[in-house]
Parts: C-alpha cells; sequence; structure tokens
C-alpha cells in the first residue's frame, strides 16, 4: 500500500478504503472536497453528485453572513429547492438543546442535511443527520478546528464535554475566498488546534505501550503530515494570504480524514485538549462564555509541552507510585470531584465506577510496571514527537495567541483543577493518567 502520508486528499477518499499494515482498512465517509477560490460554486453540482434534491440548510447568524446568501443565490440559481434555519440565539452551544432546536425546525421534505459554519455548526450537523440517517454537506467558513472531515462531534451533554462518534460530512466545500475573511481570532483558533497534534501522536504511542489501546503508523504519518503543512503556513494565515489560508484549510481536512480513519479522536488530541474541555465545562458551570476551543487548545500545548520536559528528566519510582496507590481514598476522590464538577460529578463519578474503572488498584498497579519497565522507551518517543517548547511558545505568541490561561480569564486554580481532573472525564489515557499512575499527579509542579 501506498503510504497514507503521501496520498492526495482523492486518494485518500476512496470508497474501497485502504487495507494498512495496522491490520485494519481504513475508510472516511467524505466523497466530495473543493478547496480554494470559489469552491462554495460547487454547491449545486456537489448536491446532485450526492443524489440530494432538497436540503435543510442550517447556519447561526455569524455564519449566514460569511456564506449563507452566496448559499442561496447558488441553490436558486440552480432550481434547487430548501429549507432554511437559523438559529436565533447570538451564541450557539453544541448541545442537546441546539440539536433539540434542529429536529423541531427540520423539514421532513428534505433529504440532505447542509451546515454553514465551523466547529459547532458541522458538528451539530453531524450529529443531526446521523440522528436522521441522512447525508450531511458542509460548507466551511472559518479554518479555525479540524473536525470538518471527521466522524467525531465534540459536543455537550448533561454540562459535560464528550465526543459522539456518528459519521462525516460527505461533501466539504472550504472556499478560501470565505475563510480569508473570517474573524482574526478564528484563524488564531484553527493554529492552537492544530499546534496540538505532536502531543496527541505523542500520547497516542505512549497509551499503545502503557494500556495497549489501538496505534496506526500510518494514520500518524498522515497527522504529522498536516501539522508540518499547517506550521508552514501559519506565518502568513494572520496576514490572510491565499495560498496560506488554501494550506491551512487542507491540513486541517487531511487532519479530520486521519481521525475517521482511526474511528477516534485520539489522533487529534491529548491532554492539552483536556485543559480545554475543562475550562468550557467550568465556565458552562458559571453561566459564562468560554473562549474559542482552538484558542484555548494553543494555551494547553503550551502547558502540556512544559510539563512532558519536566517528567522526561525524570524516572519512574516504585515507593512513589506504590505511597500513592496505598494513600488513594475513594470517598476523598469522589468529594474532590463534587468540588470540581458541581452537579455533573454524580455522572462522572457512575462512569468511572461502572465502566471506566481507571482507579482500579490492580489496573494501576499493571501500567506503573509497564511505565517503568519501558521508561527508556516512552522517553524516545517524547523527544522524537514534541516539538522545542519554546520555539512553539515563540511562534504561538508571534502569531498573537495567548499562551497562559490568566490571559483568557483562566483562575490559577480553575488550571490546577483541569490539569488533575482531566484524567476523571473519559476513558482516555492522558500525560496526566500517566503521572497518576506513578503518583505524582497530586504534587507535580504545574507553572501557571
Amino acid at each position: 500500500m501506498k503510504p497514507l502520508s503521501e496520498m492526495t486528499l482523492e486518494e485518500l477518499m476512496d470508497p474501497r478504503g485502504h487495507a494498512c499494515t495496522c491490520g485494519r482498512t481504513h475508510r472516511a465517509g467524505l466523497k466530495i472536497v473543493k478547496i480554494g477560490s470559489g469552491a462554495i460554486r460547487f454547491l449545486p453540482d456537489a448536491l446532485r453528485e450526492l443524489g440530494i434534491k432538497k436540503p435543510f440548510v442550517f447556519c447561526d447568524r455569524n455564519t449566514y453572513g460569511a456564506a449563507g446568501p452566496q448559499a442561496e443565490e447558488l441553490l436558486k440559481a440552480a432550481g434547487i429547492p430548501y429549507t432554511l434555519f437559523r438559529f436565533p440565539q447570538e451564541f450557539v452551544e453544541p448541545d442537546e438543546h441546539a440539536v433539540a432546536q434542529l429536529k423541531e425546525a427540520f423539514d421532513p421534505s428534505c433529504d440532505a442535511v447542509l451546515s454553514i459554519g465551523s466547529g459547532v455548526m458541522t458538528d451539530c450537523g453531524k450529529v443531526l443527520a446521523n440522528a436522521l440517517s441522512l447525508p450531511h454537506a458542509a460548507i466551511a467558513t472559518a479554518p479555525s478546528m479540524d473536525g470538518y472531515a471527521s466522524n467525531s462531534s465534540s459536543m455537550i451533554q448533561n454540562k459535560v464535554k464528550i465526543s459522539l462518534y456518528n459519521a462525516c460530512p460527505q461533501a466539504i466545500l472550504a472556499d478560501t475566498d470565505i475563510l480569508k475573511n473570517a474573524p482574526e481570532r478564528m484563524l488564531r483558533a484553527g493554529l492552537g488546534d492544530m499546534l496540538a497534534k505532536s502531543i496527541a501522536q505523542c500520547e497516542w504511542r505512549i497509551s499503545h505501550i502503557v494500556t495497549g489501546e489501538y496505534y496506526c503508523a500510518e494514520i500518524a504519518a498522515l497527522m504529522r503530515r498536516s501539522l508540518q503543512k499547517i506550521v508552514a503556513a501559519a506565518p502568513r494565515l494572520m496576514e490572510r494570504d491565499a495560498e496560506a489560508v488554501e494550506a491551512v484549510a487542507e491540513g486541517l481536512i487531511l487532519s479530520g480524514v486521519a481521525m475517521a480513519y482511526a474511528e477516534i479522536s485520539r489522533p487529534a488530541s491529548g491532554l492539552e485538549h483536556y485543559f480545554s474541555h475543562l475550562w468550557e465545562m467550568f465556565a458552562l458551570r458559571a453561566g459564562e462564555r468560554s473562549e474559542l476551543h482552538g484558542i484555548q487548545v494553543g494555551i494547553g500545548t503550551a502547558l502540556t509541552l512544559q510539563i512532558l520536559d519536566r517528567l522526561r528528566g525524570m524516572r519512574p519510582d516504585e515507593q512513589t507510585a506504590k505511597r500513592a496507590a496505598e494513600a488513594f481514598d475513594p470517598k476523598a476522590w469522589e468529594a474532590e470531584m463534587r468540588r470540581v464538577f458541581g452537579s455533573v460529578a454524580q455522572t462522572l463519578i457512575d462512569k468511572e465506577n461502572t465502566e471506566w474503572h481507571k482507579n482500579d488498584p490492580d489496573g494501576r498497579r499493571a501500567r506503573f510496571t509497564r511505565i517503568r519497565d519501558h521508561w527508556d522507551e516512552i522517553v524516545q518517543i517524547m523527544d522524537e514527537e514534541l516539538p522545542d517548547t519554546a520555539e512553539t511558545v515563540a511562534l504561538m505568541r508571534r502569531l498573537g495567541l495567548p499562551t497562559v490561561p490568566r490571559e483568557i480569564g483562566v483562575t490559577d486554580q480553575q488550571t490546577l483543577d483541569a490539569f488533575r481532573h482531566s484524567r476523571d472525564i473519559r476513558d482516555k489515557y492522558l500525560t496526566s493518567s500517566m503521572l497518576w499512575d506513578m503518583g505524582l499527579l497530586d504534587t507535580f509542579p504545574l507553572d501557571v
């Protein structure tokens, strides 16, 4: 098989899939991608190619302004009927309430879902299309996230940030004339989201060693290719350079394809994303708005790189791990969960006790043994995968990205809580999970 990292987007979308050395056959549900100047003009042809006769089109106030009039004009000129829904509220959360609004507004005579927007609209479109068993097409309005082509949606359910696995859009139209005019903070969000990918690769490989989690070197290489494209174009993105915007858009879509191939978000997210997820949950609990996900992820990336720099200068100590394991008190842990998560804590406690069992002492001991026995290999992975922290932070600052939590109004306590409880909100092995297994998490120094 030709390496995935050397394939074109068209080759990656081959419906026959690709039999991989990892033992799986990788497929993405994506059928049509158009990236470049004027890409939105392909909308009628894309719908016809997919056999769509009447799309249910939805957007919010801002994304309608970015691409809505053009989409409507193209549909009318092509004689394609449609139903349009615009969220009436100023700010839309990707949660069960937004999906309920879409379901209530849905016109049953429509045979497809067409989202206009970036992260929130695309994720809601995936969930809606999956619930209705209909195809989904997406018009991108900002290069602000890498989930356009993934088969997962980052959603909020009962005020808990979760990933729902459904299906990726069958068509994505990324018009650089639209993308380059996105607000500056959305351009920065896309960069922040992508700078995290080296950490995701590092943690994925470590988890494969420690927990036996599935890992595919081909998908990892594809993700590295998408990261390289974006980092190379980053300096020109904030200048709204058309070629840079196109390169970033392609890199973001390649990243989504990698996630779709893996059928999990693991290739694209690690501890840095969990800083963002928890900060968002804290904001929801307080009735406040959080910063854009990608900008928060960028800050989480700077924090996580610093943590990993410090960690790789250490060695696992059996007595430290043993003392921490013996001192673990389930009741004290539950009390701390309630302090940090409030009303949603019980949901997470129940998940741990009935499904995840991350706190099981036998499992903890077994994981520590694998960490200890493979420590030199783990450090080598960090050396191979991680960029230079100072260079990464300097790049973020040059591009106007915040690099410390206080710059976006996150308190030191919220940062410490996010760090120490990142392992508690999903069953995913993170750097914080490894620190917990080593008996270091509660005392590990964090520069906030």
